[in-house]
């Protein structure tokens, strides 16, 4: 470790001195006036060390009020403002400028990401509570998005490898009443109409109400379909020291399933930008997902308060899909393949935590002592195609523009149902002796899952019991300075981040196990502005590997990301708001029972990414933007064998204040008509990025 943070830091001060661009992160600042744009969170509070904030905002993916600054962990925060100007609707465009971020394209019907490393379709959450289920998740009803990064369990449980991804809601607030309605067009035919309303009723009841329709289109041929949401939501003042928030979102989902292009001669098939390798009338997904939650706060004086949160949470969704498979150049044929699953899930969770902020002499205190408990019970369907009378489960057709899907039936592969229940208690101590701030938390969880493999007729059944500790130390010379350094753990249990079924092997393996080590620096020169940089190294362990010669499974694979990334976030003047930043990862496999594999490289883990956004006000009327996206080249799979190029993406925009109430912008994603390949699934998913397009808004506020 010693040999990396020298050579980490020497790489580290090459890189400030000739590119100064770094990442986007965040800090506490004070409100600004609504005219402004918000690049920096205001009132953001996640766990770290310092209590210096009164105002808590339970409604994080964190537990206690501490400013960012003091959070012993890299954090990226994307604002509303950010998000408007960027013009973005789902969470999945968001992240593309989270530096140590990467998308994977999750098989064109849901969320996937990989975060320093780390594949995940599971680690979402919603105010802090799990949102783990595999579909698209949009952002009208959000007011910002929170990226934890590095394996955190005592704030968040199991998984969370790499990190956590927290959408925290639109609430309902007092004051006068707000309304707002807009509407966005491309030049491929996608529009999105939005609707947002605040009432407040009384002194002690707001209303809110958010909505959005949608109909999308894109450059790929055959691609379309429809979203529609609906978020209504309730704040009550129950008394003077008692608050009750209310939400519940209802999203229906409904479109093609684009499973991308094949890979020949270790890259993406080129010259097949916008054919569709898959059946018009089959690939299809369709998601309806209901979520309520309730919120209650009371504080029962200045240094103590609880919160309680309940969530329910039903999801329904289908998909189909022919996907491509591969390639002969020889027969110039496409080779295909395909499936179809549903799944039902229902997840309760409830969540408590008492806050107290508390001094003994010269020692300042907060105390965080909370528990969760959970039931998510899934039933899951597999149905595999098979081509020729029902013989094969794939077929070779000519590679055309347009792609013949032969006919097919299907026959059942796999169904299972599962009931899962979890309980844990944590407890965190943040401990401030003056320029020394240290954290100390340790979580419990106990995971307990039953399966059934309806196929097959196996009743799995596996517990898991495991501590997971953090500890951090936060170095204050000046309030506006914290260098820190910190050590966290989670933990993956064998049956996957979905937890659909065990088999009889995954019944006997223990969990995987993540260990983050991370120093970092943050700095606020001045209150609207913070720059970022940390070092770290994430391992993990634990992981199946089969022998090749015994053919048995042992836990004896590990791998490691190293990686270190810089970060500027904020208005450095007046005029100009922006998000830099930089990460570089290096990932591979360190250690295996199959002696070949050590050495391997991670999939879709690029060695340098750069992210940038910035909006220039010309005049208060004017206003221009301008967005790099780069990453270098990765493989699409752990088997090393398919490149996704490097590639450079340039974005703008324009900004234009009509009215008081009237704001027309318009943005240009890809500029330059780059081609390239941001992500995949496996080496023969690939998904092409988008020529250049335009997009024209409009925003009524009254």
């Amino acid at each position: 470790m010693r040999e990396f943070l020298i050579r980490t830091v020497s790489r580290f001060a090459l890189l400030a001195s000739v590119t100064a661009l770094p990442a986007p992160a965040l800090a506490n600042v004070a409100a600004e006036a609504e005219a402004q744009r918000d690049y920096l969170p205001s009132n953001i509070i996640v766990t770290g060390e310092r209590d210096t904030y009164v105002n808590e905002d339970g409604s994080t993916g964190t537990k206690t009020p501490t400013p960012i600054i003091d959070v012993p962990q890299a954090v990226t925060v994307i604002t509303a403002d950010q998000l408007e100007d960027q013009g973005v609707t789902t969470l999945n465009d968001a992240l593309r400028f989270v530096p140590g971020v990467s998308l994977e394209t999750g098989e064109g019907h849901r969320d996937e990401v990989f975060i320093r490393g780390q594949e995940t379709t599971a680690d979402f959450y919603i105010d802090g509570l799990r949102d783990d289920a595999q579909y698209y998740r949009p952002l009208y009803n959000v007011d910002r998005v929170e990226v934890l990064k590095g394996a955190n369990a005592l704030i968040f449980g199991r998984g969370a490898g790499g990190g956590a991804i927290n959408r925290v809601s639109k609430t309902a607030e007092f004051g006068m009443s707000e309304y707002s309605v807009g509407a966005q067009v491309d030049t491929f035919g996608a529009f999105a109409l939005t609707g947002d309303a605040n009432l407040p009723a009384s002194e002690s009841l707001a209303l809110r109400v958010t909505g959005t329709y949608e109909e999308f289109d894109n450059h790929r041929d055959v691609y379309d379909g429809r979203f529609f949401g609906v978020s209504p939501t309730v704040t009550a003042n129950l008394g003077p020291d008692t608050r009750l928030y209310a939400y519940y979102t209802y999203d229906d989902d409904e479109r093609v399933v684009d499973r991308g292009l094949p890979s020949v001669d270790g890259g993406p098939l080129r010259g097949f930008d916008e054919t569709f390798f898959g059946d018009a009338d089959y690939n299809f997904s369709d998601v309806a997902v209901h979520v309520a939650r309730t919120r209650l706060e009371h504080d029962f004086s200045g240094a103590w308060s609880v919160n309680a949160s309940v969530m329910f949470a039903d999801y329904d969704k289908f998909y189909s899909n022919i996907v491509p498979a591969g390639v002969d150049v020889a027969t110039d044929t496409v080779r295909l393949a395909g499936y179809e699953s549903g799944t039902d899930r229902q997840n309760l969770i409830g969540q408590v935590n008492l806050v107290g902020q508390f001094e003994t002499g010269s020692l300042g205190h907060t105390l965080l002592i909370g528990a969760e408990a959970g039931s998510q019970d899934t039933d899951s369907v597999r149905d595999q195609a098979r081509f020729n009378n029902g013989t094969d489960t794939s077929v070779s057709v000519a590679l055309e523009d347009t792609i013949t899907v032969p006919a097919f039936t299907l026959t059942p592969q796999r169904a299972s149902t599962s009931e899962l229940s979890t309980l844990s208690f944590y407890a965190q101590e943040q401990l401030d002796i003056g320029i020394l701030q240290l954290v100390a938390g340790v979580r419990y969880d106990r995971f307990d899952l039953e399966s059934t493999d309806i196929r097959t007729g196996f009743d799995g059944a596996r517990v898991d019991e495991r501590w997971s500790p953090r500890f951090g130390a936060i170095l204050k010379p000046q309030e506006n300075l914290s260098i820190y350094a910190s050590y966290a753990e989670s933990f993956l249990p064998s049956a996957g981040d979905q937890f659909t079924v065990l088999g009889q092997e995954d019944e006997g393996i223990e969990p995987e196990t993540f260990e983050n080590i991370e120093l970092g620096v943050k700095w606020a020169p001045h209150t609207e502005l913070l720059l970022t940089a940390a070092v770290f190294r994430l391992t993990r362990s634990n992981t199946p590997s089969v022998d090749p010669v015994t053919s048995l499974t042992t836990l004896v694979g590990e791998s490691q990301v190293e990686g270190f990334e810089l970060g500027m976030v904020g208005k450095p003047t007046d005029s100009l708001s922006l998000s830099l930043g930089y990460t570089y990862l290096d990932g591979e496999i360190t250690d295996s029972a199959d002696a070949t594999d050590i050495g391997t490289v991670l999939q879709q883990v690029p060695h340098h990414q750069i992210t940038a956004w910035a909006r220039y006000d010309l005049t208060d009327r004017v206003g221009l933007g301008a967005g790099v996206i780069h990453q270098s080249d990765q493989f699409a799979s752990m088997s090393n064998d398919v490149v996704l190029p490097s590639y450079t993406r340039v974005d703008a925009a324009v900004f234009f204040e009509a009215t008081d109430t009237l704001s027309l912008q318009l943005n240009v994603e890809n500029l330059f008509d780059e081609d390239y390949y941001p992500s995949a699934h496996g080496d023969n998913n690939i998904q092409p990025g988008a020529p250049l397009n335009a997009s024209l808004g409009a925003r009524l506020r009254f």
